[in-house]
Formats: C-alpha cells, sequence, structure tokens
C-alpha cells in the first residue's frame, strides 16, 4: 500500500476522533494548550495503538485465511465505514461532557479506536504494508485532526461533526473496495 493509501486510511480511522473532538471543544468554555496535547495524545495514541494489536492478531491467522483475506478486508472496511456514514446522518448531535479525566478520556479513546483494531487486521491480511509507518502516520494524523476538532468545536459548534464522520465513512469504504477490485485483478494502480 502507498502513502497516499495510507494517509486516506489515517483519515477516515481519525474521523471519529475529530468528531468526538469537536464535542469537547463545544463543552469547553476557554481551550489551554493542555486540552490539545490530551486530546492529540489519547485519540493519536490509542488510533495507533489498535492497528499495532489488530495486526498482531492478523498476523497470527493470516495463514488460514490467506485465500480469501481481500474479502475480509473489504467487509471490514465497508462495515466500519458504512456505520461511520449511517452515524452521520443519524441526526444525533449528542456531546459528550467537557470532562478530561483519565477515566473520560480513556474510555472515548477505546470508544473510537475498536474500528483501527479491524483496520491493523486488514493490514496484516495486505502484503505490502509496513506496519510502524502505518500506525506512525495514523497516530499522527489522529493526533493533529484530534487537536483541530477541538478547536473546531469550540469556535464552529457541531456543524462539521456529521461531515467529518460522512467523509471518514466513504474514505474507508473506498479504500476496501480498492483492495478487493486490486486483488481480483479488476482495478490496477
Amino acid at each position: 500500500m502507498d502513502i497516499f493509501g495510507l494517509f486516506l486510511i489515517a483519515v477516515g480511522l481519525s474521523m471519529d476522533a475529530f468528531a468526538v473532538s469537536v464535542c469537547k471543544g463545544l463543552s469547553v468554555q476557554r481551550l489551554q494548550p493542555r486540552h490539545y496535547l490530551l486530546t492529540g495524545a489519547w485519540f493519536g495514541g490509542f488510533q495507533a495503538l489498535m492497528p499495532a494489536i489488530g495486526y498482531l492478531l492478523g498476523s497470527t491467522f493470516e495463514q488460514y485465511i490467506v485465500s480469501f483475506d481481500h474479502w475480509i478486508a473489504f467487509i471490514l472496511l465497508a462495515f466500519i465505514g458504512g456505520n461511520m456514514v449511517k452515524e452521520s446522518f443519524s441526526g444525533d448531535g449528542e456531546c459528550h461532557d467537557g470532562s478530561f479525566s483519565l477515566r473520560t478520556m480513556f474510555l472515548l479513546a477505546v470508544a473510537t479506536s475498536i474500528d483501527a483494531l479491524a483496520v491493523g487486521i486488514t493490514f496484516a491480511l495486505l502484503p505490502d504494508v509496513h506496519i510502524l509507518a502505518a500506525v506512525s502516520l495514523i497516530g499522527v494524523t489522529t493526533f493533529l485532526l484530534s487537536a483541530v476538532g477541538l478547536k473546531v468545536g469550540n469556535v464552529f459548534g457541531l456543524r462539521y461533526k456529521a461531515r467529518a464522520e460522512l467523509a471518514g465513512g466513504v474514505i474507508l469504504i473506498l479504500m476496501g473496495l480498492k483492495i478487493l477490485l486490486e486483488h481480483l485483478e479488476i482495478l490496477v494502480f
């Protein structure tokens, strides 16, 4: 997978964290530098950790699923992306509280990074993914987009939350489709 493809996946995965960060920014009266660092570190750290764990799991079972791995990658990415698209149309304007406590941030970081675990499994099934580069790019991208989301939420409110989820979902679906079509030799880039 090329760097552009990895970047698109990183952006797609980051959109859940971005959306939650928008809500966090909305619920905080006055943002401080520590808010940006905490939000970025929690979300970026977990978005990097989960695909690494998924990669280890996928690598362990790769020999058993190699003949249909492209279908698994497609189904996982399409399912994750589809859920994000569905959430973007749900009209749920619910935001989490403004707490930056250890418990709150841990729960939010885990909740927004579960899909990254499945993407990590997908990475294990692809022949040309450098996992250290992939998890680093995902972590840094999520860190930056979470910090931006915090500011966007603080300034603009919920206006961009649904759009971010929609964009992230579409990106993941398209990447899953690209993997499937390349493997079936229908699409060659």
